[in-house]
């Protein structure tokens, strides 16, 4: 997964990689050749006291570092660009893919694992990314050509270079092979940490309502722990590694120091040919340890690009239609076919058969028990999910056939907790419609009750609003978002139980003032009160995902005993009558 998500991601910074890969070449020989140098300084310069050309000698040393450094440079520069590139691209194409999921797939994954996908993982494959432009190139010329140059310089001393380098690989080997399934666990606990932390935030009024803070502290405690437990373990043999190298390092070196001071003695090796050998088996073991580094940040970002591409190849269960059709009639009509919904996996549907017209200039209500369905069919008209039996006619035409802007351009949703973006309030009214004006804007503060206490808030459509509405109570951002709908003024109006957060009197005047707007348009509520739903054109009763009762409040009140059994929890045996 890695390789492919690299591949598609990287293509369009092609010529970015390949400068890299020249530049990173150019620096490595000029690395290589600086202990050559070095030593000719030593063996025809210092030795014999010939101070031009040590002069001479230093001066090219001098160029050929200068040239290493350049190169290095815009290499590092090229390779951080195609890596902060990619990255981008990867956060810009997971954005997409969610954007497209339905409610189902965004419940498998889950909001605080897609966050940390789009965050933490993207950076793990960035990371690598970056740290591969400086090091997959430089390590292996660097290893390859140090081992030739040394040689070149003392064969007799090639020996310790067959020790030393396997025993550096194989103490390399050892660790990453632990360390993969310790950063595959610690990702699945950064999630873990993610999801506690965001329900303590958002949900820190109740915790505080219900005296939990000392154990909402111990289960973020438990998560903590995990992860710090699971990040020690990776830790201790990250911690192994510099050690190992060093240790590995310096033994070698004491090796050549060593032989090489016989053989020196001997007069079968020279002095500055020693101080080049030391140089190059540095330079080899460096390698290698930039290999390693790179082999243990790889295991990492294998993880991390598993569970990006997870993402990547998860296609929606809502797709665009492939031929898109126009509507066929009026697009304020809805019909439900015998619609069916059900999960995947599921015993049992959570909608059966459900059959019923909404026509333009009627208001139809949908009421039932916690669990009956009705949120659910109320996402089926806009395909927040898919009908998986049956189908959702809009103006006559199959809501799957629809193209999806052209349906949600017709709908006007106020879900059950109305969410507000960051910004002003002028910015939320205009989510639907961008182009709206302040007039407009105002009107429609005005028919859902929220104009007064806009006035009051001193900036008037300009108040700065926070991320979620938290600067509003509960009521202030629901009429916020009902004005939001209207500004849109679309064909088909949702109401999923948006009246329950309003006191009985602002519901009647929010209704009363909607009922003109809304002259042309369908509506349907999902709604709890009886009172905001007993003068709907039609009622449709749920029980248990099936339709129990359809018809006026009189009608229901004679025929439907599930309705009636609802009325009558919310009502006196007078006021049912």
């Amino acid at each position: 997964m890695l390789i492919r998500l690299l591949r598609t991601f990287l293509a369009p910074y092609r010529k970015q990689l390949a400068g890299v890969v020249v530049l990173q070449l150019i620096s490595v020989i000029a690395m290589l050749y600086l202990p050559t140098l070095n030593a000719d300084i030593i063996d025809n310069g210092v030795t014999k006291g010939d101070i031009g050309y040590i002069w001479s000698t230093g001066l090219m040393m001098l160029a050929v570092t200068g040239v290493q450094i350049v190169a290095q440079s815009v290499s590092v520069y090229l390779g951080a660009q195609a890596a902060m590139g990619a990255g981008r691209d990867m956060r810009a194409g997971l954005l997409h893919r969610v954007g497209g999921f339905s409610a189902r797939e965004v419940g498998v994954f889950g909001a605080p694992s897609l966050i940390t996908r789009n965050t933490n993982d993207v950076q793990q494959v960035q990371l690598l990314v970056l740290m591969s432009a400086t090091i997959l190139v430089m390590a292996p010329i660097m290893c390859v050509g140090g081992i030739v140059m040394a040689l070149r310089e003392g064969a007799g001393l090639s020996w310790l270079l067959l020790i030393a380098v396997p025993a550096l690989a194989l103490a390399m080997g050892f660790i990453i092979t632990r360390m993969v399934p310790g950063f595959r666990r610690m990702q699945t606990r950064i999630d873990a940490v993610n999801r506690v932390l965001r329900e303590q935030i958002t949900g820190i009024r109740v915790v505080r309502a219900f005296v939990r803070e000392r154990q909402e502290t111990w289960r973020f405690g438990v998560a903590n722990k995990d992860l710090t437990e699971q990040s020690l373990y990776v830790g201790r043999y990250m911690a192994m590694m510099f050690p190992l190298v060093m240790l590995i390092s310096n033994v070698t070196m004491v090796g050549v120091i060593w032989f090489g001071g016989h053989e020196i003695n001997d007069g079968t090796l020279q002095i500055g040919s020693l101080t080049a050998m030391l140089a190059y088996i540095m330079q080899i073991l460096t390698a290698v340890m930039m290999a390693s580094f790179l082999a243990m940040m790889a295991p990492r970002a294998a993880v991390s690009a598993e569970r990006i591409g997870g993402v990547l190849e998860t296609e929606s269960s809502v797709q665009p239609p492939q031929h898109p059709q126009p509507f066929q009639g009026d697009p304020g009509i809805v019909d439900f076919a015998f619609a069916e919904f059900k999960f995947p996996g599921a015993e049992k549907a959570v909608l059966r058969s459900i059959r019923f017209q909404v026509r333009p200039g009627t208001t139809t209500a949908i009421v039932g028990a916690t669990g009956a369905g009705k949120t659910t069919l109320i996402n089926l008209i806009p395909r927040l999910i898919d009908v998986t039996d049956g189908a959702v006619l809009v103006g006559g035409t199959d809501v799957r056939n629809i193209d999806l802007e052209l349906l949600r351009d017709q709908i006007g949703l106020v879900p059950q907790k109305g969410y507000l973006f960051s910004g002003t309030i002028a910015s939320n009214l205009r989510y639907g419609k961008p182009d709206a004006t302040d007039e407009e804007l105002w009107h429609a503060l005005e028919i859902a009750q929220a104009a007064d206490f806009v006035r009051e808030m001193g900036q008037g459509l300009e108040t700065p609003v926070a991320q979620g509405g938290t600067t509003v109570s509960g009521g202030q951002r629901q009429r916020l978002a009902i004005a939001r709908a209207v500004v849109r003024r679309p064909r088909i109006y949702l109401f999923d139980d948006c009246f329950s957060a309003l006191d009985v009197s602002t519901d009647v005047r929010v209704r009363d003032a909607l009922r003109p707007e809304t002259r042309d348009a369908a509506v349907i509520i999902v709604a709890q009160r009886i009172s905001t739903i007993r003068e709907a054109d039609q009622i449709v009763v749920l029980e248990d995902g099936a339709m129990a009762g359809i018809g006026t409040h009189e009608q229901l009140l004679q025929d439907c005993n599930e309705y009636k059994e609802i009325v009558e929890s919310q009502f006196s045996a007078e006021e049912v009558r």
